[in-house]
């Protein structure tokens, strides 16, 4: 078990429905990290931007964009997360995929659709929550409209860290940092956020406030919220244990079952 989890988050901008230029810039971005890390987090849909148009832009589930992150996780001996526009059984998926440093990978396909952009119309929901053991550590790896929803994300397998990748735009930035900070206290968990930044060939602006919370909602990450930046913050296991162990809010759950 690792005592402690370093992990970097990349906020950028994006290259609107580019996946080779996007793949050539984070690729340089990776390359440019400082110092060795376990976890790199990019961003929703971090090779074309939030497009509805998935027929011309999708990928096969062992596309290039899986390679590249399996080839990224092996060369760095580091996980990778982020999420990609997929074509399988005819649906499209916005999928997340985590990818571990040997190049295996687990998948989750993000399960509440941004209705206010009509994602409904153009990707299938999934119905499966992800939990991912990585190095002693477990973690939950969620999907931007996901972050409205306290319930799927609520800790019932003790999970260390919820992670949202995200284009959540400017517009509703305090929602963004007002329920990130919650769904830390709550689940007594890290939480991380990773947003982008620019504009969409939508015109729509996105200012990151990309964000690592502790599980008191104290934010541990440093860097400006507005523009582009990789930053690596280290997670500490003592840090989750002695709080949960003092507070033991999490032993005070109701109890349900989602249906």
């Amino acid at each position: 078990m690792e005592e402690i989890l370093k992990t970097t988050i990349i906020q950028s901008e994006l290259h609107w429905e580019n996946a080779t230029a996007n793949l050539k810039m984070f690729s340089e971005k990776i390359r440019l990290i400082e110092s060795k890390t376990d976890l790199i987090v990019l961003p929703e849909m971090f090779t074309t931007g939030f497009s509805m148009n998935a027929e011309k832009l999708s990928e096969p589930n062992d596309g290039e964009t899986l390679q590249w992150m399996i080839s990224e996780a092996k060369k760095n001996n580091c996980a990778i997360t982020g999420s990609v526009i997929i074509s399988e059984d005819n649906h499209f998926y916005n999928r997340l995929f985590f990818v571990f440093p040997d190049g295996s990978f687990k998948k989750y396909d993000k399960k509440h659709t941004f209705t206010l952009a009509k994602e409904n119309e153009t990707y299938a929901a999934g119905s499966e929550r992800l939990i991912v053991d990585y190095r002693g550590w477990r973690i939950c790896p969620l999907v931007c409209y996901d972050l409205r929803f306290p319930v799927w994300a609520r800790n019932t397998e003790d999970y260390d860290v919820l992670i949202y990748v995200a284009n959540w735009p400017k517009v509703r930035t305090l929602a963004w940092d007002t329920l990130l900070r919650a769904r830390a206290i709550e689940n007594m968990a890290y939480c991380i956020g990773v947003n982008r930044v620019g504009l969409d060939g939508n015109n729509h602006e996105y200012i990151g406030h990309s964000a690592v919370y502790d599980t008191l909602g104290k934010q541990i990450s440093k860097n400006s919220f507005e523009k582009e930046f990789t930053e690596t913050v280290i997670m500490e296991k003592e840090h989750i244990q002695n709080n949960r162990k003092h507070l033991q809010f999490l032993n005070d759950r109701d109890t349900f079952t989602l249906t």
